[in-house]
């Protein structure tokens, strides 16, 4: 072999170890990464190749998929009534991707997950075509239908948890929207989710879980669990609270809301008649950091996965005195998903333990086989028994002789606290209208919820926690009582 060949025949070998390197590299190093890239069609291709598999509340699917006779993406995903579900669910489209337990879970609902394997290989055999699982969620069907219905076309959230276990029962969110509209790959879908995306209203943001607002008053029980476990502190008796009350380090009273009897007012009277004095002269007192521990063993400062990630709610860190007085009482810094005032309730009506918040409870095979199941945990204990049981007691007043009389269930034990949060410089904007409250039976309590609305339609006088919120927080609440 002459000289110039030699030289070429080398430069083609050393072609070809180039080859064969570069080629085991993305087979057996960049393998996983490219099979699960979001920018691989075929990722999407796959995705779509059979019908997913179904997410589940109270035995039913709430989620189905359609044959589209397309070659590449052959079936899309549908719901039913969708915006009820948007929240729960998330959404599964062919263009744009997919969000929460449709995104979460995908593995699980395309039949990808190695936990699958064996049966895929099975199937394989036997000439079946490749199947999904299913997520079982922890979604009462009726208290979701209540929570929805009850919003209406109100902006706001509803979150019902199970305090004896921490199952969300209800997981609402308005304005909503429908997965279906752009769950396929046409132009139309993609200008459907455009306008969603640039609605001013944010249909698309889960307001239970993502959105954080001033709690306003029902943060007061936050407080309020903070005195009793302070042993300085009982329910019937009087507090040293002078009206006018200056905060501390200012020259600045803190103003009740009206002409309310908050002088001297028991712990029991300040939640009933919403005492600002009362309950921001006792968060001064106890000082932040009693504070802070309080508020962040009931869940504050940290995003919870239930699975989903929530916001993390906010109670500062370093503020002056007259700073905790205002934060005592749910405004200043302090910021709270519905999520998590949901959860401070839930501890109340559990006797003191709060349980960590989570809304699959199981992940099955095609065969509905149990392949993963969610077993209740205790996420902290932020009051005692005993004291969480004075609470629930200073609540029921608050249902039945003060300002959450909107609450009651006949038949029923109900707890609560209205809030009506200031919103805006100087509250110039409309105030949210908050209620958390539980119900309580023989059996124990069965369910605890907090409601947000945020009603643009209404009179900035009008709004009110009792008036806008406690309705909703009934009838999520009667749903589950009276299942």
């Amino acid at each position: 072999m002459n000289k110039p060949l030699r030289r070429i025949a080398i430069f083609c070998g050393l072609l070809v170890l180039a080859l064969l390197l570069r080629d085991n590299w993305i087979q057996y190093v960049k393998a996983d990464s490219l099979q699960s890239d979001t920018n691989n069609p075929r990722v999407t291709i796959e995705r779509y190749a059979q019908p997913r598999g179904d997410i589940i509340a109270d035995g039913k699917p709430v989620t189905g998929s359609k044959n589209t006779n397309g070659i590449s993406y052959k079936y899309k995903r549908t719901w039913k009534n969708g915006p009820m579900w948007a929240p729960v669910t998330g959404y599964s489209s062919q263009l744009i991707g997919a969000t929460q337990l449709e995104s979460l879970n995908d593995d699980i609902l395309t039949g990808n997950d190695d936990r699958l394997f064996f049966r895929n290989q099975l199937d394989m055999l036997t000439g079946k075509p490749k199947q999904g699982g299913n997520v079982v969620t922890t979604i009462n069907t009726a208290a979701q239908k209540a929570a929805f219905n009850g919003l209406g076309s109100k902006k706001g959230a509803v979150v019902a948890l199970d305090p004896s276990t921490g199952a969300i029962l209800a997981l609402a969110s308005t304005p909503s929207y429908d997965p279906s509209s752009f769950a396929g790959m046409s132009t139309e879908d993609g200008q459907t989710f455009s306008k969603l995306e640039k609605n001013k209203d944010k249909p698309l943001t889960n307001r239970a879980l993502r959105e954080t607002y001033p709690p306003g008053s029902t943060f007061k029980v936050v407080t309020a669990a903070a005195a009793l476990e302070s042993g300085k502190y009982q329910p019937d008796q009087k507090t040293d609270t002078p009206l006018p009350w200056i905060m501390p380090g200012t020259r600045t009273p803190l103003n009740n809301e009206g002409n309310i009897p908050c002088k001297d007012a028991t712990l029991r009277n300040a939640l009933k008649y919403s005492c600002n004095t009362v309950f921001g002269k006792i968060g001064a007192d106890l000082g932040q950091d009693t504070m802070l521990e309080e508020a962040e063993k009931f869940g504050f400062n940290a995003k919870h996965d239930v699975p989903v990630r929530s916001a993390a709610s906010n109670f500062s860190k370093d503020m002056s005195p007259d700073g905790v007085a205002q934060s005592s009482i749910g405004q200043f810094n302090t910021a709270a998903t519905p999520l998590q005032m949901a959860m401070v309730v839930s501890a109340v009506a559990n006797d003191g333990k709060l349980m960590k918040p989570y809304m699959v409870s199981e992940l099955q095979s095609p065969s509905l086989d149990t392949i993963e199941k969610t077993e209740p945990k205790e996420m902290s204990r932020p009051l005692s028994a005993e004291n969480a049981q004075k609470l629930q007691s200073m609540m029921e007043t608050v249902v039945n002789e003060g300002t959450g009389t909107n609450a009651k269930i006949p038949g029923v034990t109900v707890g609560g606290k209205t809030g009506t949060a200031q919103h805006g410089v100087a509250n110039s904007e409309l105030p949210y209208a908050w209620f958390v409250s539980y119900a309580k039976t023989d059996q124990g309590s069965p369910v605890a919820v907090a409601v947000v609305v945020e009603d643009g339609a209404a009179n900035h006088d009008d709004i009110s926690g009792g008036g806008l919120a406690a309705p909703i927080a009934k009838s999520v609440m009667e749903a589950v009582v009276k299942k």
